[in-house]
């Protein structure tokens, strides 16, 4: 029997026990937590947080504080000395490199096998479930799929275990019947050093029958343009002729849309979203006529949420599980998984767009937002304003960042926006103006602070030099892979970073 026809099988499979979660969300996620439970309860963790005493959803919140990554680094460095059954059962081999900061200290997420299997690879295999249901006809396994991820290397601290990019673990593991159609090589793909990694990925993909790529939309942008440098064609689909799905993640797509339409001029090329991390997969677009994200219930994960109105890290008071969250409402996302992660603030917002079924967009960083002037300014309000400006003055984004300008003598508070652009705007002066315009919009609480420039002066734009964000990624090291570029900071260490490479 033909591929294809064993996958037709397999996905009509799929999506019946999809429809079944959507159907019975509070069912499937009880299962889920007090099966969770029931598997980790001889491990270390277990042991010191009561798990025999957990009977029901308030015992789990009582026996089981709140953790961000400082509380749960003690037992994920066990795991990564080579000590078994310390957070999930048996031994943890492989580490995720968070890329979800520029910080310099990164940081290490245990990745089990049951979360590769029933996490990762699960919400692969459903990206191609979901646009097989929705695209009946394609016969996506023909052709080859580009990943463009980041690199691993070896824990030598544990010879067994390895460290990397999410994607670097993910193609590492691979099954062959899905690392028989990938491409570049291992070789490649894994490889450290980013811009002769590029080069290499050029090189060996664009002689390829690609019909799939995955990757985020930024570096995604970087390699198309290398790969166009060096064929000297004058877009993607002169390259791979068959290319059909784009499957993006990391950043919001709706900046890079325009950019993405003009290297790839195919009016049938289809754009999917994914909400997956280096801590699990959470969501994916499975309808043609929204960019909204299904939340996915049956991948391991135990979902719970903090309203951010009250938000206070560890010591948030109010938590809440599915049931009882509202349309709308900024959420901070916490997850219990079987990477054995346990009530984590992933440090992710979300809101719900829809509760039947449960669907989600992503808001934004707990941590990445303006409010030095009470302006509550979060990235997918910034994300709204900057691709409403780019639209409106026909100009293309690459890269942006925004933090405060702080009141001085003098001089009122506001906000700087230092972009890179693929297509400057003709008249700057009215991009700002339409930026601010829109965040007005978007943001009461910013429009109240604008008022008669009372409290915030108009934005200040800084255009910067092609390559600026790529040289300060590159001096951070982190070059490729998921890494990105903050959108917004509550001070101004990156601005002043980031001016300093072009000053």
């Amino acid at each position: 029997m033909p591929f294809n026809s064993i996958f037709s099988w397999l996905i009509k499979k799929r999506i019946h026990q999809i429809d079944l979660f959507k159907q019975y969300p509070f069912e499937v996620q009880e299962e889920l937590r007090l099966k969770l439970v029931e598997s980790a309860k001889n491990t270390v963790w277990a042991k010191q947080h009561q798990f025999s005493a957990i009977k029901n959803y308030p015992n789990f919140q009582q026996a089981i504080p709140l953790q961000e990554y400082t509380s749960l680094l003690p037992f994920i460095q066990r795991e990564m000395d080579g000590e078994t059954n310390v957070l999930w059962p048996k031994k943890t081999n492989w580490f995720a490199k968070s890329s979800g900061t520029t910080n310099a200290k990164s940081k290490f997420i245990p990745v089990t096998k049951d979360s590769l299997e029933g996490c990762h690879y699960k919400g692969g295999k459903d990206l191609l479930a979901l646009y097989y249901n929705n695209h009946p006809k394609r016969k996506l396994y023909n052709g080859k799929y580009l990943v463009i991820g980041g690199s691993a290397q070896i824990n030598q601290l544990n010879p067994a275990s390895y460290l990397g990019d999410l994607s670097a673990i993910i193609v590492k593991n691979l099954p062959f019947w899905a690392e028989i159609r990938r491409t570049p090589s291992k070789e490649i793909a894994l490889m450290n050093e980013w811009e002769s990694k590029l080069e290499k990925m050029a090189r060996s993909t664009m002689n390829e029958d690609v019909f799939i790529i995955v990757g985020v939309p930024s570096w995604t942008m970087i390699l198309a343009k290398k790969v166009l440098e060096i064929s000297g064609k004058s877009n993607l689909k002169e390259v791979w002729p068959n290319l059909e799905l784009f499957m993006h993640g990391g950043v919001s797509f709706e900046p890079y849309k325009h950019e993405f339409q003009r290297l790839i001029p195919d009016k049938k090329m289809n754009y999917v979203e994914t909400y997956n991390a280096s801590e699990g997969f959470f969501g994916i677009q499975d309808q043609l006529d929204s960019n909204e994200l299904l939340l996915m219930l049956d991948y391991g994960i135990y979902y719970e949420f903090i309203p951010m109105d009250s938000f206070d890290g560890v010591n948030s008071k109010e938590v809440c599980n599915l049931e009882d969250v509202v349309l709308h409402k900024n959420y901070a996302l916490v997850i219990s998984s079987n990477g054995g992660l346990w009530r984590y603030i992933i440090g992710d917002t979300i809101q719900f767009t829809n509760l039947k079924p449960f669907r989600i967009k992503i808001t934004g960083r707990t941590k990445h937002y303006i409010n030095t002037f009470g302006e509550e300014l979060i990235v997918d309000n910034a994300e709204k304003a900057i691709t409403h400006a780019c639209e409106q003055t026909n100009s293309q984004l690459k890269e942006f960042t925004a933090g405060p300008i702080y009141m001085q003598e003098g001089q009122k508070g506001g906000h700087e926006w230092l972009i890179e652009f693929t297509k400057a705007p003709e008249n700057i002066a009215l991009f700002g103006s339409l930026l601010d315009e829109k965040l007005c919009a978007v943001n009461s609480d910013y429009a109240a602070k604008r008022v008669a420039n009372l409290v915030l002066q108009a934005p200040i734009i800084q255009q910067l030099p092609e390559g600026t964000f790529y040289e300060w990624l590159k001096s951070k090291g982190k070059l490729g892979g998921q890494n990105k570029v903050p959108r917004l900071s509550n001070n101004r260490l990156i601005i002043e970073e980031v001016i300093a490479i072009f000053a």
